[in-house]
């Protein structure tokens, strides 16, 4: 059975009934009617006070963004637009001591920030900071020489 486009929110079948396919819903109804980049989808009062709630009782802007289906730099105007302190993005002294320790037990840098919500860059910079010596992209570490070849010296 061959298929044929002849129109795209409907599909042929050669061989049987056409059948209709519906075109896809907006992610948000009030953006109908338009392309997503010249509608945008605006939180209500409401829902703007819950999302500035939830950033102040803890929330990350990224988890944020999932809840509400937005940007995560949408949140991050939404909060600079209602005067909300924004939080440093970082690691705690603590949360240094455990990266240190996971980064010496063999994780990366990018498993090591997934698991403490933050980038491998951050991790990086703050065991840089520590004097920790970082492993080359193969999990060597930096003090041996090599040659092209890949051995030893």
């Amino acid at each position: 059975m061959g298929l044929t486009w002849h129109n795209p929110n409907s599909l042929l079948l050669v061989d049987g009934p056409e059948l209709t396919i519906q075109p896809p819903t907006p992610r948000h109804p009030e953006s109908a009617g338009g392309t997503e980049s010249n509608h945008r989808y605006r939180l209500e009062d409401a829902q703007t006070q819950q999302l500035i709630a939830s950033y102040q009782a803890g929330s990350t802007v990224y988890q944020l963004a999932d809840e509400f289906g937005i940007e995560r730099r949408t949140v991050s105007a939404i909060l600079h637009r209602h005067d909300v302190p924004m939080r440093r993005r970082g690691l705690t002294d603590d949360q240094i001591d455990d990266a240190e320790r996971l980064y010496q037990q063999g994780w990366s840098l990018a498993r090591i920030g997934n698991h403490m919500d933050v980038t491998a860059d951050t991790v990086r910079a703050r065991l840089l900071e520590r004097g920790v010596a970082m492993r080359d992209a193969q999990g060597r570490p930096p003090t041996e020489t090599r040659t092209e070849a890949g051995e030893s010296r």
